[in-house]
């Protein structure tokens, strides 16, 4: 195996025993495979316009696919020797309509006609499709971005799909992207003018799923979210799909069981739709590298709804449940849904009826919902703000966590930034500082949480607000500086986004990425001003006296 496409892969250069992530070789190189099959089902996608319904059905599974490799998503076998086969015969399925079409490609790639049908045959295929299968250093860095950027657009658009949301032209990107990873043709300037396209198609998912969520939720609100516990029994819902957790909330009214989000399904408690619910409760505990000692405590079972497992314990492992893209041996599966019928949660609430209540870990609240429907609310209060002085800078921490000891850094920077500066955030790397008591300025929280990570869009969104407010030519006029930090794929095109509208002088950490090659990591830094973090008390000065 060879893999580098998340933050923490050994050594800084990439895992090929095994993964830090917990992902075994055989599963790393299956993935490989999927993805190179995918890649041959986007050469004959490319071309076609048509939008049947076996067209429709091709877009869905790459795009499902896609999702089930990011970091920390599915860890089994089974599950991706599955994918394969069903890949390799829905490549014969697109075959067929691109030669109904009349269309020819010259020179098919290997990842367009190899087949097989039995595992060893993919065990052994796995081995020659892999990262450095690409000899040329900074082809294969270019090569890599596209395909991790397109990863976090699939999760985005995934999300956006079930909620009834989709966008044929993001669709037609994706297989155009991928197909282009195979053409050797691609010069490196070629390869990053993709890149920067991959960033517009970020940018275009990002806003889908936002409005997909926001016309069946409504806009967050400003919110207090307890994070104690009542005397209930309970279940615990992680990752990132609203849509579980309004079918969770809906089959567990009345149950006398309550429920808690964790991790990255904090933002729910943020929507008016769901607050309803008088049995949800809150959030407990805190990032997903956490949920070791925290499921430990919580007692009830664990919902997973995407990415972000880590491999559980013996003790609490017959508790996990998981469902959509999440793959792990030995845990009890919630199925899909069938017909536009919902999930049934059944299972898992039987379970939680038979379990002690959860152990309580902290006490008190914490405040989030600052997303860009509610800033804009805000916007005269804000402006008075920096026209007056009172507040100079706005720092954005958007990004992940992580199990690095490096990450405290965030919270050290968070902590030594003057009081005249207020922190823009989604995603999870805000546990790193969300619950120290940073204060306000002139009612104005020091610490806007716009959500989850796909709720960068909302930052995004607040810093065009922001120029057209103060009638500035160029984004990087504002008193806005960005310090962000990465773990996986969805990062990756967050980062690609914001650099395709222009944004400049990112500080990308803890680590920059360790598929970017040393050529690419030049253009990038020409180009966007790109840096690494470097020391608290350094980045603190250099990013609020800009």
């Amino acid at each position: 195996m060879f893999c580098y496409q998340c933050q923490e892969t050994a050594k800084g250069t990439g895992c090929t025993i095994k993964g830090v992530c917990g992902k075994s070789d055989d599963v790393s190189n299956l993935q490989d495979l999927l993805i190179y099959i995918l890649k041959g089902i986007a050469v004959f996608r490319a071309p076609i316009v048509s939008n049947d319904t076996t067209i429709v059905k091709i877009d869905n599974f790459i795009i499902n696919n896609l999702f089930a490799t990011i970091t920390n998503a599915n860890f089994s076998k089974a599950d991706f020797v599955q994918r394969i086969k069903d890949a390799i015969e829905l490549r014969k399925e697109i075959k067929a309509i691109f030669d109904i079409q009349g269309l020819k490609i010259e020179n098919l790639p290997d990842a367009a006609i190899w087949t097989s049908d039995k595992e060893s045959d993919f065990d052994e295929k796995a081995k020659e499709t892999g990262v450095l299968e690409t000899e040329n250093e900074d082809v294969r860095s270019l090569r890599e971005l596209i395909v991790y950027g397109i990863k976090g657009i699939a999760a985005y658009t995934h999300h956006a799909s079930v909620l009834g949301y989709k966008d044929e032209n993001i669709n037609l990107f994706i297989a155009n992207a991928l197909s282009a990873t195979l053409n050797d043709d691609l010069s490196v300037e070629d390869l990053i003018t993709l890149v920067m396209r991959c960033g517009k198609c970020g940018v275009d998912a990002l806003a889908l799923l936002d409005k997909a969520n926001t016309e069946t939720y409504g806009h967050p609100e400003i919110s207090n979210v307890n994070i104690g516990v009542r005397n209930n029994p309970a279940i615990l819902i992680s990752g990132h799909d609203l849509k579980d957790m309004e079918e969770l909330l809906k089959q567990t009214e009345n149950t006398g069981v309550d429920v808690y989000t964790h991790s990255e399904m904090l933002p729910a408690n943020y929507y008016p739709a769901f607050k309803k619910y008088e049995h949800f409760v809150g959030n407990y505990g805190n990032a997903w590298w956490k949920q070791v000692e925290e499921f430990e405590k919580f007692n009830g079972p664990v919902l997973m709804t995407t990415n972000c497992i880590v491999t559980p314990k013996d003790t609490y492992k017959d508790r996990v449940y998981i469902t959509g893209v999440v793959g792990f041996d030995d845990l009890k599966k919630i199925e899909n849904r069938k017909d536009g019928n919902a999930k049934d949660f059944s299972a898992i609430i039987e379970h939680a009826r038979q379990c002690q209540p959860p152990t309580e870990i902290e006490t008190g609240s914490i405040t989030g919902g600052f997303a860009h429907n509610t800033v804009a609310g805000l916007a005269t209060t804000i402006a008075d703000c920096v026209k007056s002085g009172a507040i100079k800078k706005f720092i954005v921490m958007a990004g992940c966590d992580g199990r690095m000891k490096s990450r405290d850094y965030y919270t050290e920077f968070a902590k030594a930034l003057p009081q005249d500066n207020v922190i823009l955030t989604a995603g999870c790397a805000k546990y790193r500082y969300n619950k120290l008591d940073l204060g306000s300025v002139n009612g104005v929280n020091r610490v806007l949480d716009a959500g989850q990570c796909n709720d960068s869009y909302s930052l995004v969104v607040t810093a065009l607000k922001l120029q057209e407010m103060f009638g500035l030519a160029d984004i990087n006029d504002l008193p806005v500086e960005y310090n962000i930090a990465w773990y996986e794929q969805k990062a990756v095109i967050v980062l690609l986004a914001l650099l395709s509208l222009g944004v400049k002088n990112i500080h990308l950490g803890p680590t920059l990425p360790a598929f970017v090659s040393a050529n690419v990591a030049s253009v990038l830094i020409e180009k966007f001003g790109i840096a690494s973090i470097s020391g608290v008390k350094e980045d603190i000065e250099k990013m609020t006296t800009a």
